[in-house]
């Protein structure tokens, strides 16, 4: 069992891609290790668009002690495969309770929703997501973070949201940095 601390993102088939690899790219490049884990049984995972990503490893494989970052990726049927995940539900249940980071785009913060994890949490959606963020205080902004939860609308904020996941883990300077570097400030 490989016990890695740090960032993982968790891939079903049908997550939307834009989300995953621009959250990843984003990510690495503000040197934040992101390990990439596979919840079905084979690690080359289908996204919406039948694109092919290559997991790092599989949920079973890995202790998730020490980890800082659970990341989850929109698109459909992805969200619901995501939310259809027992063990992933009870280590993001686990994980926010232990005040750690959490965030979901696009129509994964309904996970976040079934979980209760939104529970008087400022977030934001996919639109037509918006009444499976139970308990959620709603927003229009396309990223939101309130305490450890952080979330967005969809793939035309994934690299905000990659960019505000670096500001938190690394700061604003080299979040900035980023940002500038890709031509977004």
């Amino acid at each position: 069992m490989l016990n890695r601390k740090g960032t993982f993102i968790f891939l079903a088939n049908g997550f939307e891609e834009i989300e995953a690899v621009a959250t990843i790219d984003v990510l690495r490049r503000g040197n934040v290790p992101v390990t990439i884990v596979s919840i079905t049984k084979d690690l080359k995972v289908t996204g919406a668009h039948n694109i092919n990503i290559v997991a790092d490893t599989f949920f079973e494989d890995v202790a998730f002690d020490g980890s800082e970052l659970l990341i989850l990726p929109g698109g459909m049927p992805g969200a619901q495969n995501l939310q259809n995940h027992e063990a992933l539900g009870k280590l993001l249940q686990a994980h926010f309770e232990q005040n750690k980071l959490v965030a979901a785009i696009c129509a994964a913060p309904k996970v976040f929703g079934h979980l209760n994890i939104l529970n008087g949490k400022n977030a934001t959606c996919y639109p037509g997501f918006e009444n499976e963020l139970t308990g959620a205080v709603l927003s229009n902004n396309g990223t939101v973070k309130d305490g450890n939860v952080v979330t967005a609308k969809g793939p035309a904020f994934a690299i905000e949201f990659g960019l505000q996941l670096v500001e938190i883990l690394q700061g604003k300077e080299v979040a900035d940095k980023i940002a500038q570097g890709m031509l977004m400030r």
